[in-house]
């Protein structure tokens, strides 16, 4: 287990589904050290539209989270929430509000501009060449360490050329930072099973 993360244990649900950003939420469960049980819906048979599953996510969407009684959906809210019960804890309400600025550019930012085709050639120079400049000086987004900003910027962005088979030529960090996070132990047994 990773040294930057606190091994706790946890009897947690998590409903996902083929093609979805599930992966992305258990392979922070694995690099947590968490116990989960991983719950796969029939996406396409409607199974997130039955009245048992929108109890849990009324949206009908996957990924969705139980732990005990409380209900959880949205992925970057979901790692939040790992990230304050599992993680290693921010020391100041400061380092808070980095992970969640990166998790939030993940799915507010990153995700719309590598994946919608209408900005993609336009934002993805705007996107990759700054990660590329933070690659260039460090291994992971905010140091040293993995945390959960890499979780979610490195899903997108595995993502994106595992899906869209982008080319990062131009991006040589951004590669080396996917190279780095794609032998991760966790990363293997989740993301690199897709």
């Amino acid at each position: 287990m990773p040294s930057e993360f606190t091994q706790k244990q946890s009897d947690l649900l998590l409903y996902g589904g083929p093609r979805t950003r599930s992966p992305l939420v258990q392979w922070y469960l694995e690099e947590l050290a968490v116990s989960y049980q991983y719950i796969s819906l029939d996406i396409r048979g409607q199974e997130q539209r039955q009245p048992e599953f929108l109890a849990i996510n009324p949206m009908g969407k996957v990924p969705a989270m139980v732990d005990g009684t409380f209900k959880l959906w949205e992925s970057g809210a979901i790692l939040l929430y790992l990230t304050d019960k599992y993680g290693k804890e921010p020391q100041s309400i400061e380092e808070r509000a980095l992970l969640n600025q990166w998790v939030i550019f993940a799915n507010a930012t990153l995700g719309p501009g590598l994946f919608r085709e209408d900005r993609r050639e336009r934002e993805m120079p705007r996107l990759l060449a700054p990660l590329n400049d933070i690659f260039k000086q460090q291994p992971f987004i905010l140091g040293s360490e993995l945390s959960v900003a890499d979780v979610a910027v490195g899903s997108y962005l595995y993502y994106a050329k595992l899906g869209l088979s982008l080319d990062f030529s131009d991006y040589p960090a951004v590669e080396t930072y996917l190279n780095r996070l794609s032998k991760r132990p966790a990363f293997i047994k989740t993301m690199g099973q897709r």
